[in-house]
């Protein structure tokens, strides 16, 4: 007779189970790689997810004297203000106009630089301009101000040389009629180069045989770019489009800031600064954090309602 062996099962419990290594077998195996993850997850936590245990304070009348547990709850107050301030309105109004002459004119300009620079023949005068269009986007608010400042304001380079040839001066820099289109060409001049890193980075990535076949098909310059440059990357327009959505309730603070002063809160005042002005320097910590609170939920809002519809034509998305 051929004896049979059984398994035993006391041994195999001691090796790798049927499933493969256990989790801490797998962690302690790639834990050089886990090691490098910790500080940006330690980042997160500490700056990002727990700080957003203090919206608490949109439900509260806040006092930093008297704390989050002894503040009195006041419910759904402070967003009910949101309705009948006439401040939040303005800051309301000048954030959403602000924010669609930059959606019309400051998004896309990085895509035209993207396509004229990679027009250009000469590799070193492409590597010249993309240096000298980067540059702005390293200088801080301050710097930038203060430089238009310098050449549009009242003690400007251009009223310098219109009153050398004697005719009336205009301070640019304190008009608030001019404010709006003044503050987009400033986004436009300090960050149109630095967003054309990704454009160009997608336009290496089309088939430059597509662009043979329109050549034989007798395309020109213009049908070139409608039928192949732009399709080819759609998904990156796209994909910057949508993450930009989501910031669409929130333009900025240093650059209205510095210019507040020069053409006054009914031109200047957006959401950033008015949460600054109403919190921090008002004390109304509650109401301030309520207007917070409600522009991080209408981006995330505009963000899945774009990846949505985005997914409906075609595209990826983001998630």
């Amino acid at each position: 007779m051929v004896a049979t062996s059984r398994p035993n099962h006391r041994l195999a419990g001691r090796g790798t189970p049927r499933g493969g290594p256990t989790l801490r077998r797998r962690i302690w195996r790639h834990r050089w790689m886990y090691a490098f993850f910790l500080p940006g997850v330690v980042y997160f936590l500490v700056f990002v997810y727990l700080p957003l245990a203090g919206n608490i304070i949109a439900f509260k009348d806040y006092s930093p004297f008297l704390g989050f547990a002894r503040s009195p709850w006041v419910g759904l107050e402070n967003f009910e203000r949101l309705f009948t301030d006439p401040d939040f309105r303005l800051a309301l109004t000048n954030t959403l106009k602000i924010e669609g002459l930059q959606l019309l004119f400051a998004f896309p300009a990085p895509l035209g630089l993207a396509l004229l620079l990679n027009s250009m023949v000469s590799d070193r005068a492409k590597r010249l301009v993309q240096s000298i269009v980067y540059l702005p986007h390293f200088l801080s608010w301050v710097i930038v101000i203060s430089l238009w400042q310098q050449i549009f304001g009242g003690a400007g380079f251009i009223n310098q040389v219109l009153r050398d040839q004697g005719m009336d001066t205009v301070n640019i820099m304190s008009n608030p009629d001019l404010f709006k289109p003044l503050v987009v060409l400033q986004v436009i001049w300090k960050e149109a180069g630095w967003g054309t890193i990704l454009f160009l980075a997608a336009l290496t990535k089309i088939d430059a045989q597509l662009y043979e076949a329109a050549v034989i098909d007798g395309a020109g310059g213009w049908r070139r770019l409608r039928d192949v440059t732009l399709p080819g990357i759609r998904s990156v327009i796209v994909l910057l489009l949508i993450l930009r959505l989501a910031f669409a309730l929130s333009v900025g603070f240093e650059q209205y800031y510095l210019q507040r002063n020069a053409v006054g809160a009914g031109a200047a005042e957006v959401l950033d600064t008015f949460i600054y002005f109403r919190g921090i320097q008002n004390g109304d910590w509650g109401f301030a954090t309520a207007v917070g609170l409600v522009r991080g939920i209408v981006g995330a809002l505009l963000i899945l309602g774009a990846n949505w519809l985005a997914k409906r034509f075609g595209e990826e998305g983001i998630l």
